[in-house]
């Protein structure tokens, strides 16, 4: 199973496994967004840390996503506003802006080449929620002062997309799109440039203690701090946290580079795009003029034998007229969500620091996570314990039947999305 990431990385990047006892002040597990962010921004600060990686770097979610780097959370701001209030909705706002800076910022300084791009466009695919996107406009721009936000009614469509698929469309100026795993692997080579240590082909087996003991099959970190930064793939390392998320498989393909007249009228704003289903279609070109399309998911270990075809057949729901393009790679992935949308950030104990359950939204969100994370083990709480104080809630039915209630309410909300 190949990805068009993998094949087009700017250099292949290898680390050794664990076969020493090391210390250090970090140890950070996972080398993701979340891990490789909070090792950089860390190191960065002059603390020494070491990351261990069961796989390799972007193994997970961060070297397999859309790329998307979308403004706000993963729920919309008048969803917070009516759950939180405006202090802290707006909170929220401010930090999934400095999110996105958060991305752009590393990018242009450790020059990165990781074909980033401007814009995302989210499209209703009913008529009824034409109207939701024009207020979350509205609401953006009196409320907030947000003027990157643009409603595009139906009648207009054919200037951000040819396709007649969708009603009405939100043009957000200030989102971003890129190459997710050269983006990550440029965060990786910046680590090891500011004394970050990463070790593949490491999983750990378990932790203890104070300072905490990191145990791997052939060696060992002690730290006085450590970091989880497993996302969904997480399974029973620490059960304290397990529950609060959800790993769901997710599946995108890329085509053969497209000529640029069909390339104009996939993305004639050359921006990301995702539409208003419960399982949402996602997509985008690529630096070289492949569409990047994200579309289904299961919720088993298994992926489908068949990827490409599993997903073109979302792709040509919305792009009929690429029926006779070749589909060149086709992948899945595996993500976590949580019961609200809302990532779930916290401590398991005093010294054992969390951040995962990004639910879509895990490239700006989860390399933000890394600088927050560092500005609260030097001392600077506020920030991080604004995300840890979110109200967040396990998954019912425990570790037995949690995973068949998310199945049949997942399976609910996809024949919503149908009729």
């Amino acid at each position: 199973m190949s990805s068009y990431y993998s094949a087009t990385t700017n250099k292949s990047m290898s680390f050794p496994p664990l076969e020493s006892s090391e210390i250090a002040d970090i140890c950070v597990v996972g080398a993701g967004y979340t891990g490789l962010s909070s090792a950089l921004h860390l190191a960065e600060r002059g603390y020494k840390v070491v990351v261990v990686e069961a796989e390799t770097v972007g193994f997970g979610a961060s070297g397999r996503n859309g790329g998307h780097v979308g403004t706000g959370q993963r729920q919309d701001q008048q969803y917070l506003e009516t759950k939180f209030g405006h202090e802290v909705a707006s909170a929220l706002w401010d930090l999934g802006l400095e999110a996105v800076d958060t991305v752009k910022h590393l990018i242009q300084k450790h020059k990165i080449k990781c074909d980033l791009k401007h814009g995302n466009i989210h499209f209703a695919h009913r008529a009824k929620y034409q109207r939701d996107l024009e207020e979350e406009v509205s609401f953006l721009h009196d409320r907030y002062g947000f003027d990157q936000a643009e409603y595009v009614p139906k009648e207009r469509l054919s200037e951000v997309i040819e396709s007649t698929a969708y009603h009405g469309a939100l043009l957000d100026r200030a989102a971003k799109h890129l190459h997710p795993l050269n983006f990550l692997l440029g965060m990786a080579q910046a680590a090891t440039r500011a004394g970050v240590i990463i070790y593949e082909h490491s999983r750990v087996i378990s932790y203890a203690g104070t300072p905490v003991v990191i145990k791997t099959a052939q060696g060992q970190v002690t730290a006085s701090e450590m970091i989880l930064a497993c996302n969904g793939y997480i399974e029973k390392l620490e059960p304290k946290i397990n529950g609060y998320i959800m790993p769901i498989n997710n599946f995108v393909l890329a085509t053969e580079p497209l000529s640029d007249d069909l390339a104009a009228q996939v993305a004639p704003l050359d921006t990301s795009m995702a539409d208003s289903r419960f399982v949402i279609n996602y997509w985008k070109l690529s630096g070289d003029n492949r569409l990047i399309f994200g579309g289904g998911e299961n919720y088993r270990r298994g992926f489908p034998s068949d990827i490409k075809g599993f997903v073109r057949k979302y792709m040509l729901q919305v792009y009929p007229q690429l029926a006779d393009t070749k589909i060149d790679y086709g992948w899945g992935g595996t993500l976590a969500i949580t019961l609200n949308r809302l990532p779930h950030f916290g401590r398991a104990q005093h010294n054992i620091w969390y951040m995962h359950g990004y639910s879509g939204h895990g490239v700006p969100t989860a390399t933000f996570a890394g600088k927050l994370i560092a500005e609260a083990i030097t001392g600077k709480l506020e920030r991080f314990d604004l995300m840890a104080n979110l109200p967040t809630h396990k998954f019912p039915g425990g570790t037995v039947l949690r995973w068949p209630g998310m199945v049949a309410g997942m399976l609910y909300y996809a024949l919503r999305d149908r009729f």
